[in-house]
């Protein structure tokens, strides 16, 4: 454990779902910040070895995959994390093994969090009818046409999910999670 970790987390385990063209610090934070916390962390991707990141304007750094989708069940995990970028759920949205993850995961209550374009899986899901939400600009009008409430804040609770806007939301996304984690967040 370093000087800037804890084990406030331990003994919980998280899936970030992801594939190549996620937004490198919406996986690479939350991974880092919740592992400083004593969390299990695992990659969840559609295939083995390592899965390709987007940083901002070009192709960003590999990232290991621990587990693919064959391999793991939501009852292995107590959240789900879903990091953005425009490629990566996009790719995820449209293969059924990724959206039966999510739906399943929705649907158990366990925590679910999205940020960026991340939200584009959890509509495909049919998820988010009647949730409060918020995401990337250009994904508002995609969460309201599936029937969700769309707002303009750094970090939006309803129910089991977290949703956020940007990389810039990260420190209250990532402190969100760890409260709903811990049962501190309202």
């Amino acid at each position: 454990m370093s000087l800037f970790s804890s084990d406030k987390l331990k003994g919980k385990r998280i899936a970030i779902l992801a594939t190549d063209g996620f937004e490198q610090v919406e996986l690479t934070e939350p991974q880092k910040f919740l592992k400083n916390e004593g969390a299990t962390v695992d990659v969840v991707s559609l295939k083995s070895g390592s899965i390709k990141g987007w940083d901002m304007t070009d192709w960003g750094d590999k990232v290991d995959v621990d587990k693919t989708l064959d391999d793991v069940k939501v009852a292995d995990y107590d959240a789900l994390v879903l990091p953005g970028g425009q490629i990566n759920p996009d790719k995820l949205r449209v293969e059924p093994a990724a959206v039966d993850f999510v739906r399943e995961f929705a649907h158990s209550g366990k925590l679910v969090a999205a940020i960026c374009h991340g939200s584009w899986t959890l509509i495909e899901a049919d998820v988010v009818r009647g949730k409060h939400m918020t995401s990337w600009p250009s994904v508002k009008t995609d969460l309201r046409n599936a029937g969700a409430e769309w707002q303009d804040s750094e970090v939006v609770v309803d129910g089991n999910f977290v949703t956020s806007r940007k990389p810039e939301d990260l420190d209250a996304f990532n402190k969100k999670i760890e409260e709903k984690l811990l049962g501190t967040a309202s």
